[in-house]
């Protein structure tokens, strides 16, 4: 056994506990202590199970740390008590309460630090209080359920040794041993929850909820009873019977679509205002919900033993984008199937028809969106995303997105066993933003045979190569690398590169195996690691880390772009990590891939050689040959020569053989264009890559359009950013078009142009505007592209040229 304070150099699983005997290795003091603990109860076999919530309680002997976990052979509950919450604070600095114990580790700066360890909650708050103003408490900040599992290593999956206690629904550990388990994503039970309401504070209709072959709708009214249907007498047998099913179906996950915003925020408000427990989680445990405040803080929900999963944040986790996140948007864009009351008919005033009038069909719609939800979970694979992420970095499944927090679960505990501890987080109110990639000055043309070329992972691959990390920017030794601004990093005291080195490796893994979520959390989690050093909401926020990825990127970037040009190849464009080179039309098809796939590996060579004498490390930067452009149009920046940045558009033949035309930046991706305008673009832009005849199909659209036989692609669809009072000066027509809706209360609108302005599409009164249409929607569409063959919409399309058909 190791003395008190001992700490492991190594980055690996650790073979003790991270901070000696103090840190509860005393069975009276906090029972097992994971792989460390004292094996009280072993007659079982272990037991391998998902973690899927935590937290921690404060009792009178200590504090209980519970985590719920599922396994194959159901719920389980772990609880460890007599558990001590712990913090660091400088030798020499004074701290009211707690036991205080030195330990063998270091701030970052050098000082040596002790423990300071409290038997509540409660009392740690009030020394890290004491401390606020002083910026010397390091780690106060971290919730001892959160600490306990990321210095054992433990993440999602779990291996539990000890005696379970059998408990209805469950089964009870108490102080077992733990340790970290091969990842695998467990069979969650999933239940979807959808409910239907008079507007967003009125009556409670109807709560649906499906877990597997089971389904239920819990109606407030009076009626026969059928099928999946029952009817309650009021809202709160409804509330009731609904928290019973729940009960009964035992599901690890709540599926649903703003399901904690709206659902369960509204299902807790009623139960308040009723008075009734709002009892959703496991063993009859009561639920919270937290409404947040929007991006910035979304609303949560707390529910032991269950996770509440929305399919909004998830999907954007996941890399999903789309124009409108709402159910009906992404069920017709993924599953060609929406709500079964379209957005056509107003929705909210047809709930209530049906509500009065045909209970039987509002329980169907209502059922519905709950299986919509479950098919669009499985479409795109959220749950096994969801487990592989967790699994990775630490946070709980619903943890959205949550890059800081991950970041900190996998450095943290390899920074103790180096010997140092982190900081509390500090207000950096002098904080200034960092230069983002490197965008280099387009060339604007039409050109053929443009090659592409990314560099893979850059911002990890900078990170690696050159050991930026925030434990080398403080302890640079004596032979440091050179960063940016005045940073420079060690050789030797580097944890970051290992751990992109891990992630790198699973990911290749992943490819090889086919398994899209490794590879899609693998990548995320590595990307996300530059995002982190440099906001100030993360502790270890140093300008010097950041500068020295982003300026190092800008000279990658720009060396690369002068040896390309020195082959004969001009570089047109660069956004970030990737480098767009025009051959010209002296190549085939063939010979232009081909010089692509002869090029990439020839830089990698040059970098490789480039690093190891100037700065004698190995090079991890790869460079990648991504596509060739047959046809490849960069922009003007409109009523300028200039050309654009982040917009262009070209064709390419896809996996399939077929010659497939991409849009970046341009009208066709922007939701902000009428569809008049995007169908418009990829019809034209089409023609002209192909070398197809071009002209009669602008005059044509331009004549359709006038004589509204295009009306229905004229809608604008804009979101609103603020709430319409908070529009004085400058009102934008989005807004116009809003305060002509009566009791308008969402935040998307859609309108078209009038003679009389801006006008709810749904509520349009005026003529429409087709000569803002001509002018507006395809003229600046259509001229990006003519202009390089002398020609343009007016003259092609002018309407005073024309003649009757």
């Amino acid at each position: 056994m190791r003395a008190v304070g001992a700490v492991d150099s190594r980055d690996g699983y650790p073979t003790f506990a991270p901070f000696g005997a103090e840190y509860s290795l005393d069975t009276r003091r906090g029972g097992g202590c994971g792989r460390w603990g004292t094996m009280s109860r072993m007659s079982s076999p272990p037991c391998t199970a998902f973690i899927l919530t935590r937290e921690e309680i404060d009792a009178p002997r200590g504090i209980i740390l519970r985590y719920w976990a599922t396994s194959a052979g159901g719920p389980v509950l772990l609880e460890f008590t007599g558990q001590e919450a712990v913090f660091f604070a400088p030798r020499d600095v004074e701290v009211p309460g707690g036991r205080r114990s030195p330990l063998a580790l270091r701030t970052l700066d050098g000082r040596p630090v002790d423990g300071l360890y409290f038997r509540s909650i409660r009392a740690l708050r009030r020394a890290r209080e004491a401390l606020r103003d002083t910026g010397l408490a390091c780690e106060s900040d971290i919730r001892p359920a959160d600490r306990f599992l990321m210095e054992r290593f433990i993440t999602g999956p779990v291996r539990i040794t000890g005696e379970p206690i059998a408990r209805t629904g469950y089964r009870l550990y108490v102080n077992p041993a733990i340790e970290a388990a091969p990842q695998e994503t467990p069979a969650f039970r999933v239940a979807s929850l959808d409910i239907e309401t008079e507007g967003l504070d009125g009556a409670l209709y109807s709560i649906a909820v499906r877990c597997g072959d089971e389904s239920a709708v819990f109606l407030v009214g009076s009626g026969p009873d059928a099928g999946a249907l029952r009817f309650l007498p009021d809202e709160r047998a409804a509330i009731r019977a609904w928290l019973d099913w729940m009960a009964w179906a035992d599901p690890d996950l709540i599926a649903g679509w703003n399901v904690v915003a709206f659902d369960l925020r509204f299902l807790a408000d009623r139960c308040k205002r009723i008075g009734l427990a709002f009892a959703l989680g496991r063993d009859g445990a009561h639920a919270r919900v937290y409404p947040g405040q929007r991006a910035r803080q979304p609303a949560r929900a707390d529910i032991p033993g269950r996770v509440a999963i929305d399919g909004i944040p998830a999907l954007r986790t996941a890399g999903y984008h789309f124009e409108d996140f709402s159910l009906e948007a992404v069920g017709q864009a993924l599953l060609g199937r929406g709500k079964l009351i379209g957005p056509e008919t107003d929705r909210a005033a047809e709930i209530t028809r049906l509500y009065e009038c045909d209970p039987a069909a509002l329980a169907a719609y209502n059922l519905e969106d709950c299986d919509l939800v479950l098919d669009l979970f499985a479409h795109t694979g959220l749950i096994p995303f969801l487990a592989t992420r967790a699994a990775l970095t630490g946070l709980a499944l619903d943890r959205m997105p949550g890059s800081i927090a991950a970041f900190e679960y996998q450095y943290l505990p390899r920074l103790h066993r180096r010997g140092y501890v982190a900081p509390d987080v500090q207000p950096h109110p002098e904080a200034n933003p960092n230069p983002g990639g490197y965008v280099l000055d387009s060339t604007p043309g039409l050109f053929d045979n443009v090659l592409v070329f990314d560099f893979k992972s850059l911002y990890p691959s900078i990170i690696r190569t050159f050991h930026i990390d925030p434990l080398a920017l403080r302890q640079p030794g004596p032979d440091p690398l050179p960063g940016f601004h005045g940073g420079s990093f060690s050789r030797e005291e580097t944890i970051l590169g290992g751990l992109i080195e891990t992630l790198w490796s699973a990911r290749e893994e992943a490819k090889r195996r086919g398994d899209h979520s490794l590879n899609l959390a693998t990548k995320i989690l590595m990307n996300a690691f530059y995002g982190v050093l440099g906001t100030p909401a993360c502790r270890f926020y140093d300008p010097k880390l950041a500068a020295s990825i982003t300026r190092r990127s800008h000279e990658i970037m720009l060396r690369t772009r002068d040896r390309i040009e020195q082959e004969g190849h001009p570089v047109i464009y660069g956004d970030t990590d990737s480098l767009f080179v025009a051959l010209g039309g002296g190549y085939s098809e063939a010979s232009a891939l081909a010089r692509g796939r002869e090029l990439a590996p020839a830089i990698n060579a040059w970098w490789r050689e480039i690093i190891a004498r100037e700065f004698r490390v190995p090079s991890f930067l790869e460079l990648e040959f991504e596509t060739c452009y047959l046809k490849f149009l960069m922009p003007t920046i409109r009523g300028s020569s200039e050309g654009t940045k982040k917009r262009y558009a070209g064709l390419r033949r896809a996996s399939d053989g077929t010659l497939d035309v991409t849009f970046r930046g341009l009208e066709s991706v922007r939701s902000d264009w009428t569809p008049l305008a995007r169908n418009f673009q990829r019809a034209l832009y089409r023609k002209v890559f192909l070398g197809e005849p071009w002209e009669d199909y602008v005059y044509r659209t331009a004549r359709d359009l006038l004589a509204g036989r295009l009306d229905g692609e004229l809608v604008y669809r804009k979101r609103l950013r603020k709430g319409l009072e908070e529009y004085t000066r400058n009102v934008p027509p989005q807004v116009q078009a809003a305060r002509k809706i009566p009791g308008f209360s969402g935040s998307v609108v859609h309108y078209v142009i009038t003679v009389h302005g801006p006008e709810p599409s749904q509520l349009r009164d005026s003529p429409i505007d087709y000569a803002h249409y001509l002018d507006h929607q395809l003229a600046p569409v259509a001229d990006a592209i003519l202009g390089f063959l002398g020609s343009s919409f007016t003259r092609v399309a002018d309407p005073q040229l024309w003649f009757p058909e």
